[in-house]
């Protein structure tokens, strides 16, 4: 759809601008290093590496630095949970230590160096572990594990000290965890449980907690990566590893801050490639929240809303709560895909019903009504006196006896259905004991989802205890709202993964014609004029007014009548930032005299005010249309993000805009659209035409473009206001404002 902004540059040519340019190559592509061919037209990387983590996890051979066995030291008790742990999982330790022969009976060496044959995984149970570090490169061992705490989350001086642990790590080959981090690794998981498992990553070990103990309702977890400071392995290498192991149905994630966006975006793109759910709690909704996420980990946490958009466009899910983190996780990790998206609620009372619907409905769920058929079918076994359309409301005592459970497969057998929640407020026995065996048996029968929300708020009850968590398919939730959460999840993440085309795949790798022009007008470190900013835009191709640049005001008159009555003159300087609020822009001029006499009021206001001029803009008015802005910013974790909203003074008030970081697809430009409030407008409001949005998203389009190409020179693009013009008519950039880095 781009037009002529798509590239024709060879590999050869890219390999050149790639040098010339100064950048690198990129990060190691599937165990080997990245070519110019895994490159987007930015130089940023187009596939993940897959780390492998089999011996960290499963090791051979492991090394304690400092171990101890003498009672009330910290180092003891670390000591005797990885003698556990190397015993689980049949690896052999070694403790080192320079003054003890022994440690809990095993002989001790005293120094790296006297390490007997390959080392696996090293963990360092030291202060000042870079002189270990180096140790443990000469002995060519995979992996180490530094628990020591002040580094970057203490502030500048602990950041250059994880700064000089990093290099050591990278000069060394080997793959280090931490510093700042814990035992949370070396867990007992139990080994009782079956199927698809939870792989957990967080940056603090006790936000990981609730979701460890989903083993003690019959969830299985395989991994805990507890990422901490993360001066080497971070939260992506993790994500891109449990997504190839067979066995995890579901990843779920705490992460207080990214170390690198791009990764992190890779590693969601081949979990969305795998369908496998990725599940995460991101801090930093909040100015507050920000600022602590940074003090704990010392990372950046990114603008949350590109996080937000970015997590989005690659299928990560963002809940906000530990609790809705574990009931989204359990859930996905164990559902089968759905056979439809209707949401069914059943339950033994109508208001019971009719409140759980009300709020599934807000949260975005299709309640389909059932057809006159299958209420029919219901009526058999339900007085008619009860609604049965969706809700249904059994009205208690079909529960009590054999009508029960044919009521439920009544409503599992429908086509429409995919989903069915049954809300139990609180326990009534006989009849909720009897519900919930029925459910559980059915749920066996059925490949559909079946889900429970058991209120009560003791959770002793056997028909909660041994009747639902005793089944494997029945998801059971204790509130309302994370049922809600969790359903929706599951069906937005398989209806993602069932369309997904990955951006990535169809990012160019190339540099379009439109490059060379658009980089001989990019002035380093400055703002542009509006006359150069829309020079750019129209060598991307997009659509400016007709307009002229003058310097006299006899040479204004004489633009005019080219460009045509009525006309817009602007001030055009490169520090000229807000025209209209210093009196620098005339709109509707329908003569000569008009002309000439804005022509001496703009440059006298401009004198007054110590602009520089390159000269005044004599435009063509354009009138019809809906105002939209288009723009670029960079954004410190992810790089060039573009933004796309209700433009002109809307854009100020009501800050409605939605943002996607490139490379994403025509579809999802066009999702983009969907995400704004003021979407209606664009459809056409009080008899107005419906706008031109495939012009829309064509500039958006090529506004992504530009940001890739120029995303190390651009720092800021504003494209404001955009009209958009009735249908078939395209849209047209009346002011744009360029800033370069």
């Amino acid at each position: 759809m781009l037009g002529s902004t798509h590239g024709t540059l060879t590999t050869d040519s890219r390999r050149a601008r790639v040098v010339a340019c100064g950048e690198q190559p990129g990060p190691a592509v599937h165990g080997r290093p990245a070519d110019v061919d895994d490159l987007d037209v930015g130089g940023r990387p187009l596939y993940g590496d897959v780390p492998d983590l089999d011996r960290f996890f499963r090791p051979e051979s492991v090394a304690v630095i400092g171990a101890s066995d003498t009672e009330g030291r910290p180092n003891t008790g670390i000591t005797r949970q990885l003698l556990d742990w190397a015993e689980r999982v049949g690896a052999r330790l070694h403790p080192v230590h320079p003054s003890r022969p022994s440690v809990f009976g095993i002989p001790c060496v005293a120094s790296v160096a006297e390490l007997p044959g390959q080392v696996d995984l090293a963990v360092l149970l030291v202060a000042d572990p870079l002189p270990v570090i180096e140790e443990l490169a000469e002995a060519k061992v995979k992996f180490a594990v530094v628990f020591a705490s002040g580094f970057a989350e203490t502030g500048e001086e602990g950041a250059a000290a994880q700064d000089r642990l990093a290099a050591a790590v990278r000069r060394s080959g080997m793959r280090l965890l931490g510093p700042n981090t814990n035992l949370n690794a070396f867990e007992r998981f139990r080994e009782d449980l079956d199927g698809p498992a939870i792989a957990l990553i967080t940056q603090s070990g006790h936000q990981g907690r609730p979701v460890f103990a989903l083993q003690e309702l019959g969830i299985r977890l395989s991994h805990w990566a507890p990422t901490g400071n993360e001066a080497d392995l971070e939260t992506a290498d993790f994500l891109s590893y449990f997504a190839e192991q067979p066995d995890v149905g579901a990843i779920a994630c705490y992460i207080e801050g990214l170390r690198d966006g791009r990764s992190f975006l890779l590693a969601a793109d081949r979990a969305a490639r795998r369908k496998v759910p990725v599940i995460a709690v991101k801090v930093g909704r909040t100015e507050t929240g920000a600022r602590t996420a940074a003090s704990h980990t010392g990372k950046l946490t990114g603008a949350d809303a590109v996080v937000d958009a970015a997590m989005r466009q690659y299928g990560v899910i963002r809940v906000d709560g530990l609790d809705e983190l574990q009931d989204t996780a359990a859930l996905l990790a164990r559902a089968r895909p759905p056979r439809a998206d209707g949401v069914v609620v059943y339950s033994i009372s109508g208001g019971t019903g009719a409140h759980f619907a009300d709020l599934a409905t807000e949260a975005g769920l299709r309640l389909p009504t059932l057809s006159d058929a299958k209420q029919a079918e219901l009526h058999q076994w339900i007085p008619q006196y009860l609604s049965v359309a969706n809700p249904v409301d059994n009205g208690g005592h079909p529960v009590g006896d054999q009508r029960g459970r044919k009521i439920i497969d009544a409503i599992l057998d429908d086509p429409s259905v995919g989903v069915l929640i049954c809300p139990v407020t609180g326990p009534f026995p006989p009849l909720s004991d009897k519900l919930v065996q029925d459910l559980v048996d059915a749920a066996e029968q059925t490949d559909k989802l079946v889900c429970v929300v058991w209120g009560s708020p003791v959770g002793t009850e056997p028909a909660y205890r041994e009747v639902l968590l005793g089944s494997s398919r029945v998801a059971t939730f204790r509130t309302v709202g994370n049922c809600i959460t969790a359903v929706r999840a599951y069906l937005d993440h398989h209806r993602f993964t069932a369309s997904y085309r990955s951006p990535l795949d169809e990012a160019p790798r190339t540099t379009s014609p439109s490059f060379r022009k658009a980089q001989a007008l990019m002035r380093p470190g400055q703002q542009l004029s509006e006359h150069a900013a829309k020079q750019l835009l129209r060598a991307y191709g997009i659509r400016v007014p007709r307009e002229q640049l003058v310097t006299s005001a006899a040479a204004a008159v004489r633009a005019a009548g080219l460009v045509g009555y009525p006309v817009v003159m602007k001030a055009s300087g490169a520090q000229i930032a807000h025209k209209t609020e210093l009196g620098l822009v005339k709109i509707g001029l329908t003569s000569a005299s008009q002309v000439r006499d804005a022509y001496r009021e703009l440059t006298d206001i401009a004198r007054y005010e110590g602009v520089s001029l390159d000269g005044v803009l004599v435009c063509q008015m354009v009138e019809r249309g809906v105002e939209m802005v288009v723009g670029v910013t960079h954004d410190d974790l992810f790089g060039p993000t573009v933004t796309v909203g209700l433009g002109g003074v809307l854009v100020e008030v009501l800050r409605d805009a939605a943002v996607r970081v490139p490379p994403f697809t025509e579809e999802q430009a066009r999702d983009m659209l969907g995400d704004l409030r003021g979407r209606p407008l664009l459809d056409g409001v009080r008899g107005r035409p419906p706008a031109d949005v495939d012009a829309l998203v064509e500039v958006v389009l090529r506004v992504q473009r530009m940001a890739m190409e120029l995303g190390d020179e651009l720092a800021e693009l504003d494209i404001n206001p955009l009209v958009v013009l009735p249908r078939g008519q395209g849209a047209v950039a009346l002011d744009a404002l360029v800033v370069c880095r």
